[in-house]
């Protein structure tokens, strides 16, 4: 526990229903991203099942799940090594400026070091201000790459 009283841990299934909860608050000041709760079930599931996957939670004295960060691993031919693609980084509005969001991310981060990474990147919307100073005051280097995504229809199996 720190001295916060917070304790950070990997997220178990139980903890779906609370993380839904959280990646709803995110999802709703996204552009990209609108909160759909059976599609996060399924997400978080998903994410928690995957064995090159992480989620870390942050836990309150009471139990209580306060933030979260996920990470999973690629394999980065630039870098020869396994690269982590951070994701989901949301602290509850009441917990902010307290160090929680630090601690949860620093987790998800040594889980994806052990794990082999070798460099960590995220997302953050370009219109949210407050994250792009938070990543920049932690130490994340803004890069020269743009995302892009193309949404691919899911095919019924043996379709041709």
């Amino acid at each position: 526990m720190s001295e916060s009283g917070v304790v950070i841990e990997q997220a178990s299934s139980t903890d779906i229903p609370a993380l839904v909860g959280l990646l709803a608050a995110l999802f709703s000041i996204e552009q990209d991203f609108k909160p759909d709760t059976e599609r996060q079930i399924r997400g978080l599931a998903g994410v928690l099942a995957s064995p090159n996957a992480c989620i870390m939670v942050a836990r309150s004295a009471q139990g209580e799940a306060i933030a979260m960060c996920s990470a999973q691993l690629v394999f980065s031919t630039a870098e020869g090594a396994h690269s982590a693609w951070i994701e989901d980084m949301v602290v509850h509005e009441a917990w902010r400026r307290r160090g929680v969001g630090r601690q949860v991310l620093q987790a998800v981060l040594a889980w994806a070091s052990e794990h082999g990474a070798t460099r960590a990147q995220l997302l953050a919307d370009l219109d949210n201000q407050p994250a792009l100073d938070y990543y920049q005051h932690l130490g994340w280097k803004e890069t020269s790459l743009i995302a892009r995504r193309l949404s691919l229809q899911l095919r019924a199996p043996n379709a041709d």
